[in-house]
C-alpha cells in the first residue's frame, strides 16, 4: 500500500522491454539480484521480466594431466570457482578460478540502495555503453545451477568425449566452455546479440581450455518461441547450412542449466526439446539442471515452488508421450557427484536426465500376421 492505495504491479497499457516490471505473483525473491561487491549490473529485462547480467570471466586451469573420471571424480584435483568473486580474485594456479576479465581492476560499481519503503532501486546501465565494448567493471554472474552442472561436467569428461553438445540458454557459456574441453564441437546458444557477444568473448577468454583438446564451440541464437533456425546471414550469430547439418546429424547431448524460471518459457524449452529430438538423426541425452526454489507469492500468500512444480508436470508429460516414432525416458541423476567448483550446494539443486530413442517397430511375422 502506497499512501493507502494499492501498490499498481502491472501497469497499463503493456510496458515496454526497458521498463522495469514484475509479474504479480513474482517477489524479489524470484529474480536472485545480488550485488555483494557492487560488481554486477542489470543491463535489462528479458521478455518475461527476468533480469539480464553482462558477465565475463577467464578460468584458471591446472594444467597437469588428468584423468576422466566417473562419478567418483577420478584423479581431479580440487578446481576453484566462484558464482561471485570478488575484484581481482586470488587464484592458485593449481585449480580452476572464475575470475572477471583481465582487466578487472576497478571495484567501482552499482550499490543495491532501497527506497523509504524498503524496495530495492535497479539502477540500468546507460544506453550510450556498446555491448561489444562495455564501459565500466566487469560484471559477472554465474547462476548456482550453471556451476552445478559444470560440476558434472567436469567429473563425467568421459561423457562428453569427442561429442557433438548443444547448450540451450547458455547465459554466461560456462558449461559450453567446460564441456568443450573434452567434447569436439559445442553450439552455445541462447538469444539476444548482447549474451551471445559475451559468452563469445567468455569463449576466447578461455581459449586455452579446449585449444589442447581441439574442441570448437560455436555461438548461434536459437529461440526457443521460433521453430526454425534464422538462416539470414545478415543477422549475427545466425546460422548456415552447413552448421545446421552438423547440428541435426551428430548431437548427441543437449544441456540446459536455470533456465525453470517462468512457465511460458519452460513449456517453450520442452516444445524445442521435442522439436529437436525429432530432427536430430542420432539417439540423444539431454542434462536439465534446475533449483527448486521456495518463493513467497502473491498469488496464494505462501510458499510455493510453481516454478519447479511446472518443469517437473513437463517432464512427466514428456515422458509419457505415446503413439510417436520416439521414446522419452527421465530419471533423476544422482548428486553425489564430487563438488570441484566452489558455490553453496544446496539440496535444492537437482539434475535430470531425459532420454531420447526411436521406438523399434516389433517384427511380426507373415504367419502371425495372418
Amino acid at each position: 500500500m502506497v499512501d493507502g492505495e494499492p501498490r499498481p504491479w502491472l501497469p497499463s497499457p503493456a510496458p515496454a522491454m526497458d521498463e522495469i516490471t514484475f509479474k504479480s505473483d513474482t517477489v524479489l525473491s524470484d529474480v536472485h539480484l545480488h550485488t555483494p561487491n557492487q560488481r554486477h549490473l542489470m543491463v535489462r529485462l528479458s521478455g518475461v521480466g527476468q533480469p539480464v547480467f553482462l558477465s565475463q570471466f577467464k578460468l584458471l586451469w591446472n594444467q597437469a594431466p588428468q584423468t576422466d573420471s566417473g562419478a567418483e571424480g577420478g584423479n581431479h584435483r580440487a578446481h576453484h570457482a566462484e558464482a561471485t568473486p570478488p575484484a581481482r580474485s586470488g587464484c592458485s594456479s593449481e585449480g580452476v578460478s572464475l575470475q572477471a576479465g583481465a582487466d578487472a581492476t576497478s571495484q567501482e560499481g552499482v550499490a543495491a540502495q532501497l527506497d523509504e519503503d524498503g524496495d530495492l532501486d535497479v539502477v540500468r546501465r546507460p544506453r550510450a555503453a556498446s555491448p561489444s565494448k562495455p564501459s565500466g567493471p566487469p560484471r559477472d554472474k554465474v547462476w548456482r545451477g550453471a556451476l552445478f552442472l559444470a560440476d558434472y561436467i567436469l567429473s563425467q569428461r568421459d561423457l562428453f568425449q569427442g561429442r557433438t553438445v548443444l547448450e540451450l540458454g547458455a547465459g554466461t557459456g560456462l558449461a559450453s566452455i567446460l564441456a568443450a574441453t573434452v567434447a569436439q564441437t559445442v553450439y552455445c546458444t541462447d538469444v539476444g546479440a548482447d549474451l551471445l557477444a559475451m559468452c563469445q568473448r567468455n569463449i576466447a577468454l578461455n581459449s586455452h581450455l579446449t585449444a589442447a583438446g581441439g574442441g570448437v564451440i560455436k555461438v548461434k541464437e536459437l529461440d526457443w518461441l521460433k521453430d526454425d533456425l534464422c538462416t539470414d546471414p545478415e543477422v549475427p550469430f545466425s546460422w548456415s547450412e552447413e552448421d545446421i547439418s552438423d547440428l541435426y546429424g551428430h548431437t548427441t547431448i543437449v544441456l540446459a542449466a536455470e533456465v525453470f524460471y517462468d512457465d511460458d518459457l519452460t513449456d517453450a524449452l520442452f516444445k524445442t526439446l521435442s522439436r529437436l529430438a525429432h530432427r536430430l538423426k542420432n539417439a540423444s541425452t539431454a542434462i536439465l539442471s534446475v533449483e527448486k526454489r521456495l518463493n513467497f507469492t502473491l498469488r496464494h500468500l505462501e510458499v510455493t515452488c510453481e516454478a519447479y512444480d511446472h518443469f517437473r508436470s513437463c517432464l512427466r508429460r514428456l515422458e509419457g508421450l505415446t503413439g510417436g516414432r520416439l521414446r522419452f525416458a527421465v530419471e533423476p541423476v544422482d548428486v553425489s557427484f564430487p563438488q570441484l567448483l566452489v558455490y553453496e550446494r544446496i539440496q535444492q539443486l537437482e539434475l535430470w536426465k531425459v532420454f531420447v530413442e526411436p521406438v523399434t517397430e516389433p517384427i511380426v511375422s507373415a504367419d502371425t500376421a495372418s
